[in-house]
């Protein structure tokens, strides 16, 4: 599995596919956070970035591959399915740098205060926890890109409308654990209290994790 994640690492960075979501993240972020702003409602706006894009991310891994070359690596790493999650894994990954990277610039620009600035907010529970809900978003990004993606569907136009609409459904459906993180940094820093979203992670890896098994299972079926 490491040498298909690096195989899928390599076809990415070289494809130069990946600048599109990146550099719109980084529009999005300059927009939207400032320096000396309160620090948690900017890790809730920066991880609430990191979800479409990481759907878009797995978008492009899934795809990258001519059928010829994807036929020719499915039968290397023992099956469809294997080479499927490393694709989504790479995808995986690479959102989780890029978020991890934005909320630690976050954290060293923001104001540690609460939205009014009167409270100071702690920055080791406040980095924790933006920390956390960055990687509630990429879960739940990948899995909305994973859905929207091969094998569930191999139309261009199709994927496209459908991932965006599930990223947008995913960070504001009530019940959505990336809805539930975001909302809790957001609320905390009305009062300066930091609220860790250990509760939404644990569901959006289980989504996560159910998705990529589906999905995979799938790649043997439908291709």
């Amino acid at each position: 599995m490491t040498a298909l994640i690096r195989y899928q690492a390599a076809l990415l960075v070289r494809s130069q596919r990946w600048l599109a979501p990146v550099l719109l993240y980084l529009a999005f972020l300059a927009v939207g956070i400032r320096s000396g702003q309160p620090v948690l409602d900017s890790l809730g706006y920066t991880a609430a970035g990191t979800l479409p894009v990481t759907a878009w991310l797995v978008r492009v891994c899934v795809t990258q591959e001519p059928p010829a070359a994807r036929t020719v690596v499915a039968a290397a790493a023992g099956g469809q399915p294997r080479a499927h999650l490393a694709a989504l894994l790479t995808a995986l990954g690479g959102a989780g740098l890029l978020g991890t990277a934005a909320t630690a610039v976050v954290l060293a620009i923001s104001d540690p205060a609460s939205t009014d600035h009167s409270v100071r907010v702690p920055l080791p529970p406040a980095a924790a926890a933006g920390i956390l809900a960055t990687a509630c978003c990429v879960l739940l990004g990948a899995a909305a890109g994973a859905l929207c993606g091969r094998p569930l569907l191999h139309g261009r136009g199709w994927s496209i409308a459908a991932t965006a609409l599930a990223a947008l459904l995913a960070l504001v459906t009530a019940g959505s654990p990336a809805k539930y993180a975001v909302t809790d940094l957001v609320t905390g820093s009305l009062t300066g209290r930091v609220h860790a979203p250990v509760l939404p992670l644990l569901g959006a890896g289980a989504v996560t994790a159910a998705v990529f098994t589906l999905v995979c299972r799938l790649t043997s079926v439908r291709g």
